[in-house]
C-alpha cells in the first residue's frame, strides 16, 4: 500500500507538473499572440504627439528616415495599431504619411474635402481609438484650402455649387459664418475655425469618444500644413 501511494503521488505530482508547464507555455504563447505589432507605437497621447512633430521637423529639412517596407509589411499582416490618427483634407499637396516622416502601420488616416468632421469619419476614429487603441487625433487642415474657399464663395455669392458639392460647402458653412468679420485673412480664419469645429466635434462625440477624451485616453489636436515649407503649426 505504501509502494502504491508513493507511485500514485509521484504520478500525480507529475501529471500536475505537466498542467502547469502547459499552462505556462499557453500564456506565453497567448501574450505573444496579444503583442502589438509595433510595440514602439504604444504611448501615452502626449509622447504620441511629440513624436508626430518630430517627424514633422524631419520633412521639413528633407531628412526623411529610410523605411524597410517589407518588414513592416510582414509585422502587420496580422493587425496594425498606430499611434496617431489624422483626419486631413483630400487635397493631393497634403501626405499626412509624407509631412509626418510615418511608416506603414503608424498612422490612422482619414481624408476628406475640407477635413470636416460627420458621422461616416467619426465612425473611423472611434474604431482607431476603441478598436486600435490610437492615443492621438489630429484634424489637419491648410493653406489655400480649395474647400473652404469654395464654401465661401458659395454662401457670399447666395449661389448653389453642382452635382455634391453642396454637401461640402453644408459642412464648411458654419465656419464660415463663423468668422464673419473677423479680421485677417478669411480663408485661413475659416479654415483654422472648420479644423476648430472638427476638434469640438471628435472631443464631444458620444458615447465613444467623448468617454475616451474625458477619460484622458486620446488627446484631440487641430494644426494647419503650411505649403511653402511643409511646416505643421499646432493651433488651439
Amino acid at each position: 500500500m505504501r509502494r502504491r501511494a508513493f507511485v500514485f503521488g509521484a504520478a500525480t505530482a507529475g501529471a500536475l507538473t505537466v498542467v502547469a508547464k502547459a499552462r505556462a507555455q499557453g500564456s506565453k504563447e497567448t501574450q505573444k499572440n496579444n503583442a502589438p505589432p509595433k510595440p514602439e507605437n504604444v504611448m501615452t497621447p502626449d509622447e504620441a504627439l511629440a513624436r508626430l512633430m518630430e517627424g514633422n521637423r524631419r520633412y521639413q529639412k528633407g531628412l526623411a528616415r529610410r523605411h524597410d517596407f517589407v518588414a513592416e509589411r510582414e509585422a502587420l499582416v496580422g493587425g496594425q495599431n498606430p499611434y496617431a490618427a489624422i483626419l486631413s483634407c483630400a487635397d493631393s499637396r497634403i501626405a499626412p504619411e509624407y509631412a509626418f516622416d510615418s511608416s506603414r502601420g503608424d498612422l490612422f488616416v482619414v481624408r476628406v474635402a475640407g477635413n470636416f468632421a460627420n458621422a461616416d469619419n467619426i465612425a473611423s476614429m472611434e474604431y482607431a481609438v476603441e478598436v486600435l487603441k490610437t492615443p492621438l487625433i489630429l484634424v489637419l487642415c491648410h493653406e489655400a484650402c480649395g474647400a473652404v474657399k469654395s464654401a465661401i464663395s458659395s454662401i457670399q455669392d447666395h449661389t448653389t455649387l453642382p452635382g455634391h458639392l453642396p454637401s461640402l460647402v453644408a459642412a464648411i458653412a458654419p465656419a464660415v459664418r463663423a468668422v464673419a468679420g473677423r479680421p485677417g485673412d478669411q480663408l485661413e480664419n475659416a479654415t483654422m475655425e472648420n479644423a476648430r469645429l472638427g476638434v469640438e466635434t471628435l472631443k464631444t462625440a458620444t458615447p465613444l469618444l467623448s468617454a475616451a477624451f474625458n477619460e484622458k485616453r486620446v488627446k484631440v489636436v487641430s494644426g494647419i500644413y503650411r505649403l511653402a515649407d511643409g511646416r505643421v503649426d499646432l493651433f488651439a
